[in-house]
């Protein structure tokens, strides 16, 4: 599997695991899943605090740990929105600098690591205290506590602030041929920010099983799509590629943008990891006929 470059020092597999619908009951699975995943060669690891409220790195950790001699690997995760554990709840968003280093010292225990691979922010808005913000981050790697940080937000006017006033390693966002509207962020992007896509096969829009996804999931269609409008686009773009997860793989990989994949099973994983290895060398015009195919979206909100 390809590796990435990012900053910092850190090397990302171009392929990463997404964590949050790990069968975190059964971890018997859980352990099949990130085994697979290494053996595969991915060696990137996404999850969050809010995951689960903690669980979910708490199960990421212990899974990964048992791997943690055979192989090499980093470990991201997120912060910004506190909760309460113990009664499950989610408080509100905030992303100070008193909440973020409290949060992380959660993290790192709930991993079993000393240090945060990539600690993105999970979210932000223009009125955050940015600054406070950003240097709660810029402390932590001056600790030692992560080695690298950066942002998961659809805001063009928060990831402006955070290109011209951060240093930031990746920014994470929603990023598919459907759903496209990173594209008009890409140009504005320092040279030294990798884009992390998830979301690339669109909550199963772009799978093996796009037809059913589409019947039962999109019935009214989504983003500026109608369901009509969807189940067209979805016949155009099998006729560039007959396998949508990896044509969407090799449209990520043209745009320079690394990819998150979720699973929640070990099927899943396998049916993904076949995808990335079949995924196409895309050519200029095959990238055309896909814009062909779909909308040219773009941020209708947060610009100012």
């Amino acid at each position: 599997m390809k590796n990435i470059q990012l900053k910092d020092d850190i090397s990302l597999s171009e392929f990463s695991l997404g964590c949050m619908n790990l069968p975190l009951h059964d971890s018997d699975e859980m352990e099949r899943i990130i085994g697979r995943a290494l053996e595969a060669g991915i060696t990137h690891f996404d999850t969050a605090d809010l995951y689960q409220f903690g669980e979910n790195e708490k199960a990421v950790g212990e899974a990964l740990g048992k791997f943690r001699g055979d192989y090499s690997f980093t470990i991201g995760t997120k912060a910004g929105n506190e909760f309460d554990a113990a009664r499950k709840e989610k408080i509100g968003w905030n992303p100070s600098a008193s909440h973020i280093k409290e949060s992380i010292k959660q993290s790192l225990s709930r991993l079993g690591v000393e240090a945060i691979d990539l600690y993105q922010l999970h979210g932000g808005t223009i009125e955050d205290n940015k600054d406070e913000t950003i240097g709660a981050f810029e402390d932590l790697k001056q600790e030692g506590l992560i080695r690298s940080y950066g942002i998961s937000s659809i805001r063009p006017n928060v990831i402006d602030y955070y290109m011209k006033h951060s240093s930031i390693a990746t920014l994470m966002m929603q990023f598919n041929p459907i759903d496209n509207r990173p594209l008009e962020i890409l140009d504005g992007l320092n040279s030294d920010v990798r884009v992390l896509a998830r979301g690339p096969v669109m909550k199963g829009l772009l799978s093996n099983n796009a037809d059913k996804v589409l019947e039962n999931k999109f019935t009214d269609g989504v983003l500026e799509y109608s369901h009509d409008e969807l189940k067209r686009t979805i016949g155009a773009l099998r006729e560039v590629h007959s396998d949508l997860t990896a044509l969407s793989y090799a449209f990520l990989r043209h745009h320079d943008a690394a990819i998150v994949n979720g699973v929640s099973s070990l099927s899943q994983l396998e049916s993904n990891i076949d995808s990335y290895n079949r995924m196409p060398e895309l050519s200029q015009e095959d990238h055309d006929r896909i814009m062909s195919a779909v909308r040219l979206m773009k941020y209708e909100a947060h610009r100012a």
